[in-house]
């Protein structure tokens, strides 16, 4: 499969999941916009590996809980490469924190952020693709958390549930239109987001054990979900979450 002339804005693409995206989307062909407010750093060596794949990219320093940064982040990218095709709302935070003790800042914190940035992210790239006539990929990182409850992160939990939705039912609307809207569910990733899951041993094994496959997933073997979603092999995908998360979901102790 090749994305050769395609062009792919990633959120929060300069770690994590979304730099893994950025590579894969890369390795298929595609120019990059990448998403970052921080560490420029490693935004500028993230755009010199993709350049050494063969593929052109850029960093725009924009916050996605903001409206007209989600602006900025598709004007850039059709004025650096005249059009957008596949836009991955990856950007995502955490604050662990349960129904009881989330403060008014956190919940708005990781709902804009979260779930405010898929919608419009969604809404502003999807006009773009509209103008051009010839469809496109929306492509939301969601998270088992979407379906799964996580007892002391409901911020999370609920955004995650948002963009369930947002992703059917954008999807629908924009059927019509060639656009295909698509989630990705995570299950436990080897990202900084778990750091301190990852540090910690006796949290390991019991994470570990709790997933049919024994073991986290690499930020990679989620790309590659995201490179397939986003190429023809997928064009009959929309309106639906697919989720690579080990058969976490699915575990039960057996009793």
């Amino acid at each position: 499969m090749s994305l050769k002339g395609k062009v792919a804005i990633v959120t929060g693409g300069n770690s994590g999941i979304g730099l893994a995206i950025v590579l894969e989307l890369a390795r298929q062909g595609a120019n990059i916009v990448i998403d970052y407010i921080s560490h420029p750093e490693a935004t500028e060596a993230l755009e010199k590996q993709v350049v050494a794949l063969g593929d052109q990219a850029i960093g725009v320093d924009a916050d996605v809980s903001k409206v007209a940064d989600l602006e900025k982040l598709v004007a850039a990218a059709v004025k650096q490469f005249g059009r957008v095709d596949i836009m991955v709302n990856n950007a995502g935070v955490e604050t662990r924190t349960s129904v009881l003790d989330t403060t008014e800042a956190q919940y708005e914190k990781v709902l804009e952020i979260n779930l405010k940035s898929a919608f419009f992210g969604t809404q502003i790239a999807a006009k773009q693709m509209i103008k051009q006539g010839d469809g496109g990929r929306i492509i939301n990182i969601t998270s088992v958390h979407e379906d799964w409850p996580m007892p002391g992160n409901t911020a999370y939990c609920l955004a995650k549930g948002g963009m369930r939705m947002l992703t059917r039912t954008a999807g629908v609307e924009l059927a019509p239109h060639n656009i295909c809207v698509v989630g990705v569910g995570p299950g436990a990733v080897a990202t900084p987001i778990n750091l301190s899951t990852m540090t910690d041993p006796a949290l390991m094994k019991k994470l570990d054990d709790a997933i049919p496959l024994g073991r986290m997933a690499q930020p990679e073997e989620i790309a590659s979900v995201v490179g397939f979603l986003a190429g023809d092999g997928a064009s009959y995908v929309t309106a639906t979450t697919v989720f690579a998360d080990g058969g976490i979901k699915q575990s039960s102790p057996g009793l």
